[in-house]
Formats: structure tokens, C-alpha cells, sequence
């Protein structure tokens, strides 16, 4: 075949794709749709809506935990961040305020995703992307998933000034990097949507190590918040962690300090968070010979059954365990 007719053809057909992508016609754009269910973005965005599903987001109003220590939000100060109206809506950095329809979806797509329609125009989703010919309307915004976007739920109890005063902050890792990561490690794929949080126990651990030794008749434990971009334990005043210990071989633990900030009304009970990168230790006199146990538990809740003798083993979820040698 001659090889000159066969770059030309080449040649042509490059020309022709050029010319078509300069003057292939705009997608037309798609109806304008007034979302009113998180269910109604299923059947686009399936795999976030899945996602989504499984996170506590999607069960911030129905937890039996969060039912009953709000008695069943008979406290209505926890309506607003359990039920939002969308972020945008009062604004990035702005507390939200509460929706009456649909609390059962708690924080949902539209409350994150949506943006307040100028008079007269279509109403459109907040994303990373811009595109008119698909349902919901997605523009680039910026501060959707900035740590802004998050305070106003998320700085009720400080989260997002305690990350501000960390390397972390200053290292331009913020919240998504932690609780949203890539899927599979690649931006191309988006983030993971199922919040991994206080409720993921393997985000609990690697929050924090547990270090233990003895000296002399007591024993030194330390506790240092290596990989919480805030203070440990954070965001709910619910949340506590205790360390514990006991001679080898014993059944029943004895308690040796919370980690833990009070609600308003618990006077004259310390903040005890641990802040990111720093240790805590503790000293415990008189620990009797032979090896010992320490371990470091999570709780959701703050109360114990039998607050003289708790069994954290059955109330709380174990985060590090370690022996120490005789």
C-alpha cells in the first residue's frame, strides 16, 4: 500500500475528529428537578448512595443512642445538626437549622449537596464537577467538604478549632482527607461516603497508642493521641475512653482514668481530651507483683450500668490491650 495515501487517510481522520469535537453541539440541558428525598439520587449514584447508607449520617436521627441521650430529641438543640436544612442554605460556616419532613433520612444528600435557587433560575447540587445535562444540575463549589463546610454540626463541641490548632491544619490536611478518603486511594474514583469515624473501630485505634511499664512498686501508663487530627475522644460529649487494668489472670478490671469533656451542666468535672500529638500519663501506685493488663476502651455513651463496678468488656469496645512483664 502506498505509505503517502496512508498518512493522508490517517491525516483526514485526525482532521475530521478535531473538527468535530470544535463544533459538536453542547448537551442539551437536562429539566430542572426540585429534589425532595435523598432516595431520588439512588438510581444516578448508586455507589455513594450505598455508601451512604451504611454511614451514621444517614442514621443521625434514628441511633438508639442518639434517641435516648437526647430523650428522644425532647432536647431540641440537637435537632438542628441530626436533621438539617441544607448547609448552603444558611450558609458555609453558619449553623444550620432544622427541617421538619424526612428526619428519618437524618443528615442526607440534600442537606450537604443542595444550593438555595436564585429567584427565577433552576435549582442545582453542589459537586466537584459542572454539568447542566444530567437531573441534578452539578456546579463546582469549592468549599463543599472543606472543614467550614463542616463546623457548623461538627464545631458544636470544638472539633474543628481543636484541628485548627494542629500540624495537621498547617499540613493543609483537614477533614475529608481522614473521614472521606479516595476510594481505593484514587481521586479518579471520589470519596468514600460512609464518614469513617468514631463508630469505625479501626479509625479508633489508630488514634491513639497505649504504652505501659512498671516503676518501681507502680506502673506508668501512657496514652499519646498519635492520628486523631483533633482532640481523643471528640465531636460528642457522650463519647468517653477509659483505661483500665488488673493482674494477669483476674476477671474483673479496675478503672484508672476517662478521657472524656463534660456536658454543660456536669460542674465541677474536668476536661480530660487528649489533644492531637500529645501523652498522657498516668501513675498507679501499689500495683501488686506478677504481670499485668492494661487496656484502653471506647464508649458511645458515657454511662456506666454499674457505675461502682463497670465491666467495660461488656459495655464498651476494647482499642488496645497489652501486658506488662512482672
Amino acid at each position: 500500500m502506498n505509505v503517502r495515501l496512508v498518512l493522508g487517510l490517517v491525516l483526514l481522520a485526525l482532521g475530521a475528529g478535531a473538527l468535530f469535537a470544535v463544533f459538536r453541539p453542547e448537551p442539551a440541558p437536562a429539566p430542572p428537578v426540585a429534589f425532595t428525598s435523598s432516595g431520588e439520587c439512588r438510581d444516578c449514584h448508586a455507589t455513594v448512595f450505598g455508601e451512604w447508607e451504611e454511614s451514621w449520617h444517614s442514621r443521625s436521627w434514628t441511633d438508639p443512642d442518639v434517641r435516648a441521650l437526647s430523650n428522644d430529641f425532647a432536647n431540641t438543640d440537637c435537632i438542628d445538626c441530626h436533621a438539617p436544612r441544607p448547609v448552603f442554605e444558611t450558609g458555609v460556616g453558619q449553623r444550620v437549622l432544622p427541617r421538619t419532613a424526612r428526619r428519618q433520612e437524618g443528615v442526607d444528600c440534600i442537606a450537604c449537596h443542595a444550593l438555595p435557587a436564585p429567584a427565577g433560575e433552576a435549582p442545582r447540587m453542589a459537586g466537584t464537577l459542572e454539568r447542566l445535562d444530567v437531573p441534578c444540575r452539578p456546579m463546582v463549589v469549592r468549599e463543599l467538604g472543606s472543614p467550614e463546610f463542616c463546623a457548623p454540626c461538627h464545631d458544636q463541641h470544638k472539633t474543628v478549632e481543636q484541628w485548627r490548632a494542629t500540624k495537621y491544619a498547617a499540613e493543609g490536611i483537614d477533614c475529608v482527607d481522614c473521614h472521606m478518603p479516595y476510594r481505593n486511594g484514587d481521586p479518579n474514583q471520589g470519596r468514600d461516603h460512609r464518614m469513617h469515624g468514631g463508630h469505625d473501630l479501626d479509625v479508633v485505634r489508630r488514634a491513639v497508642e497505649l504504652r505501659a511499664r512498671r516503676a518501681g512498686a507502680g506502673l506508668t501508663i501512657e496514652v499519646e493521641n498519635v492520628g486523631a487530627g483533633h482532640h481523643y475522644p471528640t465531636d460528642e460529649r457522650s463519647r468517653a475512653s477509659d483505661v483500665f487494668w488488673r493482674p494477669a489472670g483476674e476477671s474483673t478490671w479496675r478503672w484508672a482514668y476517662r478521657f472524656r469533656s463534660p456536658y454543660r451542666d456536669e460542674l465541677g468535672v474536668m476536661d480530660t481530651l487528649l489533644p492531637a500529638h500529645e501523652t498522657r500519663t498516668l501513675e498507679v501506685a501499689d500495683v501488686p507483683a506478677g504481670a499485668l493488663e492494661v487496656a484502653l476502651f471506647y464508649k458511645l455513651t458515657p454511662y456506666w450500668k454499674n457505675p461502682d463496678a463497670p465491666d467495660p468488656e461488656l459495655e464498651a469496645r476494647l482499642v488496645h490491650r497489652l501486658e506488662v512483664a512482672p
